[in-house]
């Protein structure tokens, strides 16, 4: 009958009163809602608009750097231009114009691809839903990586899979790991698909490595395991290699991309690579869902590509990110516990903090935000909520001088508990 007790995010937006809502409509939702939950992430985005909190916890990038003149001449050329076509239903796989779009963008990542082999999207997010609904029955098994993207874990779950996490080091997914997972798993078992993020990865922001695609491409053959590849930070490295994509070592690989991270998140432009047989379920799934995209959005979409200097603008903006990547790495080697360690990223948008077992990060985030910073805590970024001593902190959206107060605020906290565990362990309360 709880249907949320608002406490925490009351008490966040500095609201001065709690209460629990009664749902009496309970008996009548799925049973699948009792598996979905609510992103910390999102929940922390009142607390994050707030002017005394600095904001780790959301990965948005910083888009004060588009040329807002140029944009709005693209909207403004998308009616001019195109209004009855942009403002009418359109196609279900979207404006043809879109998806050759996307097929001249992604032959930067060696992609080779055609518009019949394209389904554009409501953001890359929609995708994992279309992915979900295509893919999944109750019951059925699907691999991610340990820890993975909190959104898909999300879209997945509402089909009720049996999710199995895949452990990473600082190269990547592990191959060996996967191998033996698939063995254990063997024919009854056989996962659905492998959901990767292989180039600066959600949440720890390190990348598989060339040699490692290559053995992932190879294994999920050997085992007739789909690939699903997501890449919403390709384009955002700070040094010239460009990693080859797992689509363009193999074109059974399903790729997913977005606008979202190069452009406009508010556009909401997403799209679908895949083979013929898969896409046409895709697009099938995708009718049930939306009919179609916003032609609007796509018309706006192109006109930005093709019309302004929009690799100029990524030369702006990725020195930008790397400032704040370097700032907020100095400022964890200066204020945080010898005990912690963390990613070094080179691209994306996201470092991963572990610290010592006995501190709990869903714990510590409520001290933390009485401190004015926030970050996402661990356990979202895993389906069984494990890995309650790490964390991940965004670096793109906040200036050097906040992301030094912040991870200074953060390490106060975190050494005040430190501080408190080895006196007990001085006493002889705890073991070392």
């Amino acid at each position: 009958m709880i249907y949320k007790t608002y406490q925490n995010l009351i008490s966040w937006g500095k609201m001065s009163t709690s209460k629990i809502q009664f749902d009496n409509f309970e008996s009548s939702y799925s049973n699948r809602m009792q598996s979905m939950r609510s992103s910390a992430v999102r929940d922390l985005f009142a607390a994050a608009s707030r002017s005394d909190i600095i904001s780790l916890s959301g990965g948005m990038p910083d888009i004060s750097v588009l040329p807002l003149d140029q944009v709005a001449k693209a909207a403004s050329d998308s009616i001019k231009e195109e209004g009855l076509q942009a403002l009418q239903y359109g196609s279900t796989n979207g404006r043809v114009q879109t998806r050759q779009l996307v097929c001249d963008l992604v032959k930067d990542f060696f992609i080779k691809a055609k518009p019949e082999d394209v389904i554009i999207t409501s953001g890359a997010q929609q995708a994992l839903d279309l992915i979900g609904k295509v893919f999944i029955n109750p019951g059925d098994t699907i691999l991610v990586e340990a820890p993975t993207y909190l959104g898909a874990l999300q879209a997945f779950s509402a089909y009720e899979p049996n999710i199995v996490s895949v452990e990473m080091d600082h190269s990547g997914l592990i191959i060996e790991e996967l191998e033996a997972t698939l063995e254990k798993l063997g024919r009854a078992s056989k996962p659905k698909f492998l959901y990767t993020i292989p180039s600066f990865q959600n949440p720890t922001g390190v990348s598989l490595t060339v040699e490692r695609r290559h053995k992932l491409v190879d294994v999920c053959a050997k085992y007739n395991v789909v690939i699903i590849e997501d890449n919403p930070y390709g384009r955002i490295h700070f040094n010239d290699e460009v990693l080859p994509t797992l689509k363009s070592l193999d074109n059974n690989v399903v790729y997913l991309g977005t606008v979202s991270k190069v452009f406009a998140p508010g556009l909401r432009c997403g799209c679908i690579i895949a083979p013929p047989g898969i896409l046409a379920k895709i697009n099938l799934a995708k009718q049930g869902g939306d009919l179609c995209g916003s032609a609007m959005c796509q018309v706006m979409v192109e006109h930005y590509f093709h019309d302004t200097d929009w690799r100029g603008t990524m030369k702006k903006i990725i020195p930008v990110y790397e400032e704040r990547k370097n700032a907020i790495l100095n400022a964890l080697d200066k204020y945080f516990p010898p005990e912690a360690s963390w990613t070094k990223p080179e691209g994306g948008l996201f470092i991963w903090v572990m610290l010592p077992s006995f501190i709990n990060t869903d714990e510590l985030l409520n001290v933390a935000l009485d401190n004015g910073v926030t970050f996402a805590p661990g356990s979202g970024f895993y389906p069984g909520g494990h890995a309650k001593s790490s964390f991940r902190m965004a670096f793109c959206f906040e200036e050097p001088k906040n992301l030094d107060i912040a991870v200074k605020r953060l390490a106060d906290v975190i050494n005040e508990r430190l501080d408190l565990y080895r006196a007990f362990v001085k006493a002889g309360v705890l073991k070392e």
